[in-house]
């Protein structure tokens, strides 16, 4: 060490690169600005997809066709939001087998997210539907997201971080099991979808008259009219010359 070093044992700071100035500045801001809103969709995508995912997995059986729909429009968010969180804005080349790695786990976690959410929010709406879908979700969304990370081993799972998402998830399912048993039967609960069960769909009809229709009223026959008896005539009086 030279003697300026030891009398002045701080090092010096690294010399900073002056800022970028003129068309190589403007650049950046504009990638700044399309990497920003690209974050923005990716970010939302995430959540919208989840969103679609969880209220379809609660309310399928209500109607199965509709809410499959949701489900696939749900799936297709999700994944297109992990394109482009995963490959397009990281601007690296992955192996075939890495996406499908990824893209499988990002599927898979959707649908254990989605599971947890809807479960969570329509509870007092399916008790024992969303008893089984909450632990499931947590189990399925925890493979899912070790599966998914590429610094983690797989063999995780199966460690104790694994170990203590098995208790939670068994704890929960019979915590939620005793609770839903102990709720009113399934009836759709107060989200109701269509016609509510409690309505009566029988309706009375009344018979319509129409004055063409309508019975004229009847009147009391007249009585007979009596004729009084023709009254003899008078006999005249005669005079046959006899006094009387």
């Amino acid at each position: 060490m030279t003697p300026t070093q030891i009398a002045d044992p701080t090092p010096a700071a690294p010399a900073t690169e002056p800022p970028p100035t003129g068309r190589t500045a403007i650049r950046e801001a504009r990638s700044r600005r399309k990497a920003l809103l690209a974050r923005y969709l990716g970010y939302v995508g995430y959540f919208v997809g989840a969103g679609l995912i969880s209220g379809a997995v609660v309310h399928h059986p209500l109607d199965p066709a509709r809410y499959t729909r949701i489900a696939l429009y749900g799936v297709l968010v999700f994944l297109a939001a992990t394109a482009l969180n995963e490959f397009l804005l990281t601007r690296r080349k992955p192996t075939f087998k890495q996406v499908a790695g990824i893209m499988g786990a990002s599927l898979l976690l959707s649908f254990g997210i989605g599971m947890l959410s809807g479960g969570l929010q329509h509870f007092e709406d399916f008790p024992t539907r969303a008893a089984t879908l909450i632990p499931a979700g947590i189990l399925l969304s925890f493979i899912a997201y070790v599966i998914k990370d590429e610094h983690v081993s797989w063999r995780r799972i199966f460690g104790l971080a694994g170990l203590a998402v098995l208790i939670t998830a068994l704890a929960a399912f019979a915590g939620l099991r005793y609770v839903a048993s102990s709720m009113a039967p399934e009836s759709g609960g107060g989200h109701s979808h269509g016609t509510d069960s409690g309505e009566s769909e029988t309706h009375q009809e009344e018979p319509t008259v129409t004055g063409s229709t309508q019975p004229a009223p009847q009147t009391q026959p007249s009585a007979p009219t009596r004729t009084a008896p023709a009254t003899p005539p008078a006999e005249k009086p005669h005079n046959d010359g006899h006094g009387h």
